[in-house]
């Protein structure tokens, strides 16, 4: 894991799943920096993200897929 925004000096632009609803449980969000992938949870955003290099997050999202 790496820093959440070392050196970014942008606004990040956020993403929820289209699985997600407004009323339903809580969701995770994703915006793709250009080394880093950060998350974070869409019910607390004043919470630092986390933030993962791309091969990091390559490896969680095939993990994901497969199971």
């Amino acid at each position: 894991m790496t820093n959440p925004s070392a050196g970014t000096g942008s606004e990040l632009m956020w993403f929820k799943s289209s699985y997600s609803t407004n009323d339903g449980p809580e969701c995770v969000e994703v915006a793709f920096a250009p080394v880093t992938v950060h998350v974070r949870d869409s019910k607390d955003v004043q919470r630092s993200p986390l933030a993962f290099g791309p091969q990091q997050w390559a490896a969680f999202v095939s993990y994901a897929a497969d199971h």
